[in-house]
């Protein structure tokens, strides 16, 4: 299972960039993510630095904390990183800036593990939840191109 929403947005990409892969900005934008928190002593995006988000699944719960590591990390390009079970990806996020005329095409994404797990949860169910991710992607994508398109943003 997998989506994806592209939003432009007038602003130059490496000002969006910084908001996205500054994970510590995650609950300012994001439905369901209210905190993150680097770990390990990173202070920053850097492809294999780790932190932790905390989750209020739909918007309601339950709350819970997920680990996850960069694994794309462009400034200005891209942002990506796997949310962890132990130490086995099975989400992974994606943010890709396109530069075009008048500003930046962002596009968030998401794609589950292929396990037979996630296969099965896609059949049985899943798509709720995609529906789900691309409602609260784009909303997400809504509220930094508020603050990146802001006069004082």
């Amino acid at each position: 299972m997998d989506g994806s929403v592209t939003v432009p947005m007038a602003a130059p990409a490496d000002k969006i960039w910084n908001l996205v892969a500054d994970v510590r900005n995650i609950g300012r934008f994001s439905p369901e993510t209210f905190e993150a928190e680097w770990l390990d002593g990173a202070t920053g995006p850097a492809v294999g630095a780790r932190f932790r988000g905390h989750v209020k699944r739909n918007e309601i719960g339950p709350v819970y904390w997920t680990t996850c590591r960069v694994t794309h990390c462009e400034p200005g390009r891209e942002f990506g990183f796997d949310v962890l079970i132990g130490d086995r990806p099975v989400n992974h996020w994606h943010y890709r800036l396109t530069p075009v005329d008048g500003g930046t095409e962002v596009t968030e994404s998401f794609r589950l593990d292929q396990s037979l797990f996630f296969k099965l949860y896609s059949v049985l169910g899943g798509q709720l939840r995609r529906r789900r991710n691309l409602r609260d992607m784009r909303k997400t994508l809504e509220r930094i191109k508020a603050v990146v398109e802001a006069p004082d943003g």
